[in-house]
């Protein structure tokens, strides 16, 4: 009977403590919900970016703490000068867009007549373009729910641009923060880890941090290269700020969109002032330069690690469709520590196989 009344008392004591432990993590949770992003962003930043401060601080003789700052800093300025500038650009444009447009002073030039030789949508789209030409003020009126459509379109767009720019600046000073502070950082993770996963912890560690390295060095390098291959596309067909849709290119492609979305703007110039035959040479190479990440991604990632290739790639790719750009590391580590437990097991099934034929000739003996 005690005994009973002994289990009965542990077992409500117990399940009282899971409750209370479970109500403050849930807070907890809330409580740090809106950082957790911008933290999760720092660590990949701080991991992908540790082994370049190390060289920064052996090869010019800087602190960890000096070295860390100095790489943070560099690139929140990378990331908010160029923001600035075209923000800046673009603002003073449509400020002047917008006086001629008052004055009755802003002329379009009239699209090819090569446009009304495409199919299905060349006659309509030809007659609105030279309607806007001959008359804009006219043009505007008469589309102008499709204009404030647009309009509202592209300032949800800057909006969403700038709210991402500043997520990116913050990330990357706690970064630096996480980069100062390496050592303490890792062991930390470390402990998490072995607390959870036992003799496997600091392994899974490893395969963590190496499999971040990996996706960041494929997904960066993948983007640079579809932007100097735009580039090459977008010099040869003389299309005007050629710079600027390079950028683009990098932008989109590190975000893991299609890069084509950001030549949507260039095609349409080339198809309009260029000549068929260079504005479908043009067409076809931007397809190419959109299409070329199947070809590098597996090229790239997986390099760096004993994990296949593969199973980095899926789960970059499937963690992406998830979650969104963050899953693209999240998936591929998840995949990455899953596959080592598999083979761990596996192999640890062989070893037991493997005694259990020892141990039976003795006992038959």
């Amino acid at each position: 009977m005690n005994t009973s009344q002994d289990f009965s008392k542990h077992a409500i004591d117990a399940f009282i403590k899971i409750v209370i432990v479970g109500i403050l993590l849930y807070l907890c949770f809330q409580i740090l919900k809106p950082f957790i992003l911008l933290v999760v962003w720092g660590a990949i930043i701080a991991t992908a970016l540790f082994p370049l401060m190390k060289g920064i601080e052996t090869k010019v003789g800087l602190s960890q703490g000096k070295s860390s700052w100095l790489l943070s800093l560099v690139g929140v300025a990378l990331l908010i000068l160029p923001s600035y500038l075209i923000g800046d650009s673009l603002f003073s444009s449509a400020g002047d867009v917008y006086e001629q447009v008052q004055s009755g002073t802003l002329q379009l030039k009239p699209p090819s007549e090569s446009i009304q030789d495409w199919p299905i949508i060349g006659e309509h789209l030809y007659a609105t373009l030279l309607g806007f030409s001959v008359n804009l003020s006219n043009a505007l009126i008469q589309h102008s729910e499709h204009v404030k459509d647009l309009l509202g379109t592209v300032i949800a767009t800057v909006g969403s641009v700038g709210g991402s720019v500043l997520q990116f600046t913050i990330s990357l000073l706690i970064a630096g923060v996480f980069m100062a502070n390496a050592q303490a950082c890792e062991k930390s993770f470390q402990q998490i880890s072995v607390r959870l996963a036992g003799d496997y912890g600091a392994q899974f560690t490893q395969i963590s941090v190496a499999t971040v390295r990996s996706v960041v060095q494929g997904v960066i390098g993948v983007a640079i290269t579809q932007s100097l291959m735009a580039g090459v596309g977008l010099y040869f067909a003389d299309i005007p700020f050629a710079g600027l849709w390079m950028l683009a290119v990098l932008i989109v492609a590190i975000i893991q969109l299609p890069p084509i979305l950001a030549l949507i703007p260039a095609l349409f110039f080339a198809w309009t002032t260029d000549t068929t035959l260079v504005a479908g040479i043009f067409t076809v190479w931007c397809v190419l330069v959109s299409a070329s990440d199947a070809i590098l991604k597996p090229m790239l990632m997986g390099r760096g690690t004993d994990i296949p290739m593969l199973v980095i790639l899926l789960g970059a790719i499937g963690g992406m469709a998830m979650s969104g750009i963050v899953g693209l590391f999240v998936g591929a580590v998840v995949l990455a520590v899953t596959h080592r437990l598999f083979v761990a097991w596996l192999a640890q099934s062989e070893v037991e196989n493997e005694q259990g034929d020892k141990a039976q000739p003795q006992k038959e003996t």
